[in-house]
């Protein structure tokens, strides 16, 4: 291995350490098109919206209706005062057309509301990168570069705590008596394998109110290339109000390094009532971060292997022209 390719791996090495070790990235970091909340920030300095139009089917069987949703979703996120820190706005608006086949006719009837709207804060707790340090780099091997070990199963931890906000009085779209505000706390981690990452998301909602909801996420999410990435996802919640298992899947498409577009799918797998809900998405970020500390990194070519740090030393006596 010449010296000028020992150098070039160094410097390559020392970019990748720096955009990992760091909660801002490089490209747009959105939830999109999931619903999960990924455990890291999207960095001091960055705001970010992300938007999805939708058009949801429901019927019951039991209950005789058929409704059909279209309607909003959004995510407003923005990163202050560290690197770790988030404040978030996530709504869900919605207009719904409702058929009801019950008694001797058909009674058609519609609405609009609000079916989430929550301002909230997130924190990184752990991150693994930073408590065990980069993994040491072998320059000969990339297989033992990239090789799973037990460290890779740690994930980082973040929790949320928000507050719903209703305004509105018998909103169909929340549970009855449904107060003016009421809390949310979310445990998120977040394991980072290569082109893979899979995102969990544990939930506790309204748990002041009648009617508390235990809310779980799993998300996992490939990258095929440096513009698509496909996911899978699996929600769950239970509710006096409202329960349900729903799987969703999708994929999204990074047009530049600011903004990607996304399309999925939901369903479910029950009758009371039967889901299908399609959405089409976009996230873009406007990007005013600067880092505000110097990570400085220590890299030793010896203990690769072969004789570099001898021909380090030989080096130095010759000049090196490029």
């Amino acid at each position: 291995m010449t010296a000028f390719t020992q150098k070039i791996l160094f410097v390559s090495v020392c970019l990748i350490s720096f955009i990992t070790s760091a909660q801002y990235t490089e490209t747009i970091n959105t939830n999109n098109p999931g619903l999960s909340q990924g455990a890291f920030a999207v960095g001091k300095g960055v705001a970010q919206i992300e938007g999805n139009l939708f058009y949801r089917t429901e019927q019951h069987d039991l209950q005789r209706y058929e409704r059909d949703y279209t309607g909003l979703s959004m995510q407003l996120r923005y990163g202050a005062f560290m690197e770790r820190l988030e404040f978030s706005f996530i709504g869900n608006f919605a207009s719904v057309n409702q058929m009801d086949n019950r008694g001797f006719g058909n009674v058609e009837s519609s609405f609009s509301n609000f079916s989430r709207s929550t301002i909230g804060v997130k924190y990184l707790v752990f991150d693994p990168l930073k408590f065990f340090g980069e993994k040491k780099v072998n320059l000969l091997s990339w297989k033992a570069n990239n090789r799973l070990n037990w460290r890779d199963f740690v994930p980082a931890i973040s929790v949320y705590a928000g507050a719903n906000i209703n305004f509105s009085e018998n909103n169909l779209l929340t549970p009855p008596n449904d107060p003016t505000f009421s809390p949310r706390f979310e445990l998120i981690t977040q394991n980072n394998w290569g082109q893979w990452v899979f995102v969990t998301n544990f939930i506790v909602d309204r748990v002041t109110t009648d009617y508390p909801s235990y809310e779980w996420i799993l998300t996992m999410t490939h990258s095929i290339n440096g513009k698509w990435a496909v996911f899978g996802e699996y929600q769950g919640f239970k509710s006096d109000f409202y329960s349900d298992d729903l799987g969703r899947g999708g994929l999204a498409y990074l047009i530049s390094k600011d903004w990607q577009v996304d399309a999925s799918a939901t369903f479910n797998f029950k009758d009371t009532p039967s889901v299908f809900q399609v959405n089409v998405g976009m996230s873009y970020r406007f990007d005013f971060h600067k880092d505000d500390e110097t990570i400085s990194q220590k890299k030793n070519l010896q203990g690769t292997g072969d004789d570099s740090g001898r021909k380090a030393k030989k080096e130095k006596k010759k000049k090196i022209d490029f």
